[in-house]
């Protein structure tokens, strides 16, 4: 069964710490973590207007802080979740020789949702519609688990 999950986008501050937050409120039993192909935001809670549509959704993000994806993370994670096909090459990329740790779309879990990536509401600002389809995936990942 898999046991450790982490959550990976660009900048780690809107999509991947929202699927964090959403993943540990639906199945506390799995630990959870989220991090970001890029460093700019290491260190930092998340977007604040991700935050507050979190929140009125009753998912508490303001203890979560950036971090950036490493090559350790494929030791210490079952299975890592990219947001879209960028943070997937970009993870791939730091894959050690002979790791098998899968890396999966978030998207796979919610192909209902006809989307093959989940877009990143920094850019969009349709925060809504971004947590919107983390909660899907999120139930779909939880039945696979």
């Amino acid at each position: 069964m898999t046991k450790r999950i982490l959550f990976v986008c660009l900048g780690n501050i809107c999509r991947s710490p929202a699927a964090e937050g959403v993943f540990r409120a639906l199945c506390p039993e799995v630990a959870c973590d989220s991090a970001g192909t890029a460093s700019w935001h290491s260190g930092k809670p998340p977007y604040e207007p991700m935050q507050e549509a979190a929140h009125r959704r009753n998912v508490d993000l303001s203890a979560l802080r950036a971090r950036q994806f490493a090559a350790s993370d494929f030791d210490d994670f079952d299975l890592i979740i990219a947001m879209d096909d960028s943070n997937l090459e970009d993870i791939d990329a730091l894959r050690p020789k002979g790791h098998k740790t899968p890396v999966k779309l978030f998207t796979d879990y919610a192909p209902q949702s006809g989307m093959d990536h989940v877009p990143d509401p920094y850019y969009t600002r349709d925060f809504e519609s971004c947590l919107d389809l983390i909660e899907e995936a999120a139930q779909g990942l939880k039945i696979t688990l």
